[in-house]
């Protein structure tokens, strides 16, 4: 085979590749959206109902995170508040109501037959009959309408007794105790010291069957708070 021919085949064979591709490309037409306006309505309507739904679905958990949110201050403000009447509660400021029993301070005789008698009952007897009740476990005690707290100063001045800062009657004034047993703590007074300690001061001791309800009134002076700190957030806090 000469140059010629050789080169006439590989023109041939060129153009008939050429010539096929073409045919091809016509054969296989480019894809087109061939779908009507009422199918792209229809597909576009589609669209937005989902869009619809997930703009709801964002709008139902932002309200839930609101509500979450809410409801979580609301709790830390109900702490709060709980705490404090908690604490008002354990600092005697308010009135509390519960068994227990009444116990009367009068005079054992009167001056026709002792001559001149105690005018005032010793704040050193009233202390430690305080501290003998709560020996016995009592939950709360009031003197003459003076509720005892920790911080209560049992004194005398000039002759007189003071509870927190009122006086206390010559004779004639209730002890009242509230406890969680009052039958145990009826039994315990009955045996104890303290009528004999009350006579030597010329004053009877009477002590009251248990009780199913009694009142003792609310601490009503302020408390005085001393050596507190605020509490430092942050990272000095820690």
């Amino acid at each position: 085979m000469d140059k010629r021919k050789f080169s006439f085949t590989i023109i041939t064979i060129i153009v008939g590749l050429m010539i096929a591709i073409q045919f091809q490309t016509v054969q296989q037409p480019i894809i087109r959206d061939t779908r009507d306006t009422w199918q792209l309505r229809s597909d576009l309507n589609q669209e937005q109902e989902i869009q619809s739904q997930i703009i709801k679905e964002i709008r139902k958990y932002d309200k839930i995170l609101e509500d979450y949110s809410k409801e979580r201050d609301e709790s830390k403000e109900t702490i709060v508040r709980e705490t404090l009447e908690e604490l008002k509660v354990k600092a005697g400021l308010t009135e509390m109501k519960g068994p227990g029993i009444k116990l009367t301070v009068k005079p054992l005789f009167d001056e026709d037959v002792l001559g001149n008698i105690q005018e005032n009952i010793s704040a050193d007897l009233l202390r430690r009959f305080v501290n003998e009740l709560n020996s016995y476990g009592v939950e709360e005690i009031s003197i003459a309408n003076q509720r005892i707290v920790s911080n209560t100063i049992i004194r005398e001045i000039n002759g007189r007794t003071k509870v927190n800062n009122a006086w206390i009657p010559n004779a004639n004034f209730e002890i009242i105790v509230i406890t969680s047993d009052p039958t145990k703590l009826y039994n315990r007074l009955q045996v104890s010291r303290a009528m004999d300690e009350f006579a030597i001061e010329n004053l009877l001791l009477e002590v009251s069957t248990p009780i199913n309800e009694v009142t003792v009134p609310a601490y009503d002076e302020q408390i005085r708070v001393k050596h507190l700190e605020p509490v430092k957030t942050g990272k000095e806090g820690n």
